[in-house]
């Protein structure tokens, strides 16, 4: 369920007072188009720098995912935005990150942008799972098995962000081939097998016009790809499917209509293989 968006402006006193202490007064305020978990997320420019602040109330049922993307960012160089600065006060919890250029990435056939998600993937794969707390992939996918034995597949001590929606990913054309993609929004940071993230890449791909045997070839950029057991891939779309077929029946959009689709798809394929 989306989360109603107010504007800086309206926050309490010592909350925006504390914010400036950052940013400094501040230009221009321009609220952010994409994903709606924050009631507060806007680009700030002031005359010592840009930042995108997000934020949630403390007593917020999600306030869970502003602590987690706090601990993770830390660890997450040169795959997502650096966190610069935090701010609790008042009732509220503001995170101040590096605001990036670029955008959305374009996942249909044929686009640039997809050797530079995958290059992305890659230094996700190859990035060490801080110590922090993350449900479990097994954990979190358990209502959505086809079998409880299935689970295993899912299990592993790999860092995953596991919402490869193409909005969470920016690309910046002017940094350098193989480093322009970095991920945005971690609230949903998990621990499972390396190969998951390819694999929800996979259902994007399809919701974005690839066939599944097109978006396994991309997934299979990834070098832990090919760590998958075929029947844990077909295992994970099944659950996926059950997932979006949820989603989809609760809150049935266009968009959550497409990725329903797109998972059957996946799933009916791997079952003809």
């Amino acid at each position: 369920m989306a989360t109603t968006r107010i504007g800086l402006d309206r926050l309490p006193a010592a909350a925006r007072a504390a914010v400036e202490q950052h940013t400094g007064p501040q230009c221009t305020v321009v609220e952010a188009t994409e994903g709606f978990n924050s009631e507060i997320a806007v680009r700030v420019t002031s005359a010592t720098g840009t930042w995108h602040i997000k934020g949630l109330r403390t007593d917020h049922p999600r306030a869970w995912t502003q602590r987690r993307e706090a601990a993770i960012a830390p660890f997450l160089t040169g795959i997502a935005p650096a966190l610069h600065w935090r701010v609790e006060t008042a009732g509220w919890d503001l995170l101040g990150f590096e605001a990036l250029d670029g955008h959305h990435a374009d996942y249909s056939p044929g686009s640039p942008d997809l050797q530079e998600v995958a290059a992305l993937l890659r230094r996700l794969g190859d990035t060490p799972r801080p110590d922090i707390e993350l449900r479990h992939a097994e954990q979190r996918l358990e209502r959505y098995a086809t079998h409880p034995d299935d689970l295993r597949f899912f299990a592993g001590d790999h860092l995953l962000h596991t919402d490869l929606n193409n909005a969470n990913v920016l690309v910046n054309d002017r940094a350098s081939h193989g480093d322009r993609a970095r991920l945005v929004d971690w609230a949903w940071a998990t621990r499972g097998a390396a190969w998951l993230d390819a694999g929800y890449w996979v259902v994007w791909l399809i919701a974005s016009g690839h066939t599944p045997a097109s978006a396994e070839r991309w997934a299979a950029e990834m070098p832990v790809w090919h760590t998958a057991p075929a029947e844990g891939v077909t295992a994970f779309a099944a659950a996926n499917r059950n997932v979006w077929d949820e989603i989809s029946t609760a809150d049935p959009d266009p968009w959550t209509l497409r990725l329903a689709a797109a998972a059957a798809t996946w799933h009916d394929h791997r079952e003809a293989v």
